[in-house]
């Protein structure tokens, strides 16, 4: 076998800094790291008590370093003072939406955060021996074959597409002009318990179903992406930061996701089907712009080098991403709604590869087309 140990008892003790601590990944990554037993701080810049990082009661057990990406000096006096050993980059505007509107805030956190960050790792490498800097299915930016392969260029053209090619690039740079041990992770369509950003489509659509709204799609539909249970991506990150102990690693870009490939349309109607909701039809706004149609990964990398596989397939992650949805919005999660995590299955079959199923989409088209000529 060619990947690396699967495991790393290590962690007992080692003084970890993770940044985007409060985002869905980097809650659920910090959990994931106290379980281990890691002395965890964390870079927060705004106390959300809604973040599972507070919600958890996980922000208690932590250190916490209040500042900005774009603060270098809070940045080097965090990896000092506290002695840290390996560094979780995570922190980022992460909404497309948000980076049309206003790019220069994405470019100074995205990009300026990234150097700023492994400028710090670099003046203390005597401390630091692994950084995971989070890369992006979006670096790659519009190929016209996938999946995207570690050795494609990366060609981002939108604002956050350019944000995470820089960061990407930025994180090749330090590895390659001055030996910094860096991971770098490219994940796809992450989601999960603790995203509230309502505006993308998990989240958006739970909320909707659970107040007896019809979802709402804003593309026409059809764009595919690659949708991975943020469990699995914690556990994505914990993984590459373990096998950076190998020097091989060191400057390595892995894709991590399902390889599963569901158009947008598809994965609502999964959701309604988890919720019992399938009465509620879709409203397609069609009006997404700056976004790429189709993208997902081949993770084949990271399961040959790494010996890395995800653990939940969609319909099993979907189910307990509503459960925790549930239980954020009314308290508790009904009986009823309880029961999709009984009838989900974990395993590794993947859900079918085909993106949709036409005449469902084209059902759905005309029949909102013939709900506005009224």
């Amino acid at each position: 076998m060619e990947g690396v140990g699967k495991t790393d008892s290590g962690w007992q003790g080692r003084r970890v800094f993770v940044t985007g601590a409060t985002g869905i990944i980097g809650s659920w990554l910090v959990k994931a790291l106290l379980e281990r037993g890691a002395q965890v701080v964390v870079l927060v810049l705004d106390a959300d008590p809604q973040s599972e990082l507070y919600r958890s009661g996980a922000v208690r057990r932590v250190t916490v370093v209040n500042g900005c990406l774009e603060d270098f000096q809070t940045l080097e006096r965090a990896i000092n003072q506290q002695e840290i050993h390996t560094v979780f980059h995570l922190g980022a505007q992460t909404l497309v939406g948000a980076a049309q509107r206003s790019p220069r805030h994405t470019f100074e956190a995205n990009i300026r955060g990234t150097y700023n960050l492994l400028e710090a790792c670099r003046i203390h490498a005597e401390l630091v021996e692994r950084v995971v800097v989070a890369s992006s299915d979006k670096a790659y930016g519009e190929h016209a074959q996938l999946p995207y392969t570690e050795e494609m260029r990366l060609d981002g053209r939108q604002p956050y597409e350019v944000s995470k090619s820089c960061a990407d690039l930025l994180a090749q740079s330090y590895y390659r002009t001055y030996g910094l041990p860096v991971g770098i992770a490219r994940l796809g369509n992450v989601y999960g318990g603790g995203d509230l950003n309502w505006s993308r489509i998990v989240p958006g659509t739970i909320r909707s179903l659970v107040r007896g709204e019809p979802p709402i799609i804003r593309s026409d539909g059809t764009y595919v992406r690659d949708y991975f249970y943020v469990r699995d991506a914690a556990e994505a990150y914990i993984r590459l930061a373990e096998a950076l102990a190998e020097r091989r690693i060191h400057g390595q870009a892995f894709n991590f996701g399902s390889e599963a490939q569901v158009a947008v349309l598809e994965l609502v109607r999964m959701i309604q089907r988890l919720m019992r909701c399938e009465h509620l039809e879709p409203c397609i706004h069609n009006h997404a712009c700056g976004e790429i149609r189709s993208q997902y990964l081949s993770s084949a990398k990271a399961r040959k080098l790494l010996g890395w596989e995800p653990r939940y397939i969609l319909e099993r992650g979907l189910a307990e991403t509503v459960r925790w949805y549930r239980e954020f919005l009314f308290g508790t999660a009904d009986a009823e709604q309880g029961n999709i995590l009984q009838t989900a299955q974990v395993g590794s079959n993947r859900p079918a590869r085909a993106t949709r199923e036409p005449d469902k989409l084209e059902t759905v088209l005309e029949k909102q087309a013939a709900a506005e000529g009224k």
